[in-house]
């Protein structure tokens, strides 16, 4: 089990040692070697994991039946992908679709996104409603609680997408290069993905991994990405980040990082460009080098996946 917020001291410069299991409580370091840093989202970058999210709420939905106007509350894929491309993180997503609120200014309402609290017609007695933000809030917590468990028996079969071990594999060999994972996610689903997806002798060569719950606010925020970039001690301007949607992008770019977009079926109609991308593509099947991104001195290309990105 991952010790949380792992980000973990670094010995020598550019030499990577084994930190499974490190105690919690050791003061981080950075390393004075890393001239860059590569950075990944966990859900939609390493694995295709928001449909399994998706279905994981529905199933805590139906578990504390969940009705407004006595209808159950179901999350349809075209609004997953809406929320997911509007709020980062779990309990805001369902803040956001129960009252209407979290999202940045410019979201345009779905017409799914009720903003009145639902009846619990399981669990907690016949139609009880939250009677207050606070009582609303609590139950969200329950549910994040529930849907967590069930997205950890869903994801164990879920693959890596096409090509991204493999990039991480050769960020992590290369001198200089600090790796890392900053996910929005909460850290009970969190672990399960990487240590399924990524394994453990891959995440023990990682320098920073940062699970949601060690940041106070989640993407779009750039919180998590300048908590990475302070750890690590390398300046944001030489950050690249792997994110997949807009969420994530707006992220990366309030840090004052470069970032590359590897989208879903599921965000793929989204303008990544005019938000800022750096580069965009379907994922790295291809054979993305890491020389796409970085010079061998560990210098930022000045156009990210030049040949390979699909076009702006």
């Amino acid at each position: 089990m991952l010790s949380p917020a792992v980000s973990l001291l670094i010995a020598v410069p550019a030499l990577r040692v084994s930190r499974i299991g490190v105690a919690s409580n050791i003061q981080m370091c950075a390393s004075p070697g890393f001239k860059a840093a590569l950075l990944f989202d966990c859900d939609g970058v390493l694995v295709e994991t928001e449909e399994l999210h998706r279905r994981a709420y529905n199933q805590a939905f139906d578990e504390f039946g969940l009705q407004i106007d006595g209808k159950p509350v179901v999350w349809s894929k075209e609004y997953y992908a809406h929320l997911a491309n509007t709020i980062g993180g779990g309990k805001p997503k369902m803040r956001y679709h129960f009252t209407g609120l979290g999202a940045p200014e410019s979201t345009v309402k779905h017409p799914d996104t009720v903003a009145s609290w639902p009846a619990v017609t399981k669990r907690q007695g016949e139609k009880a409603v939250p009677k207050d933000e606070a009582a609303g809030m609590l139950l969200i917590d329950e549910l994040q609680d529930f849907k967590t468990e069930c997205y950890k028996k869903l994801v164990t079969t879920a693959p890596p997408r096409p090509g991204i071990l493999e990039l991480m594999d050769a960020a992590i060999a290369m001198p200089g290069l600090a790796v890392g994972i900053c996910s929005a996610s909460t850290r009970g689903g969190f672990e399960k993905v990487v240590n399924s997806v990524v394994g453990r002798s891959r995440l023990a060569k990682l320098d920073v991994i940062i699970a949601g719950d060690d940041v106070s606010k989640k993407k779009p925020h750039p919180e998590i990405y300048n908590l990475a970039s302070s750890r690590l001690g390398v300046p944001k301007e030489a950050c690249i980040v792997v994110e997949d949607s807009i969420v994530g992008l707006r992220a990366a770019k309030a840090a004052g990082m470069r970032c590359v977009i590897t989208y879903t079926e599921e965000t793929a109609g989204n303008d990544f460009y005019a938000e800022g991308a750096d580069a965009a593509l379907l994922d790295l099947s291809s054979g993305v080098g890491i020389d796409a991104l970085f010079s061998p001195d560990v210098k930022l290309r000045p156009v990210l996946l030049e040949s390979v990105r699909d076009k702006p």
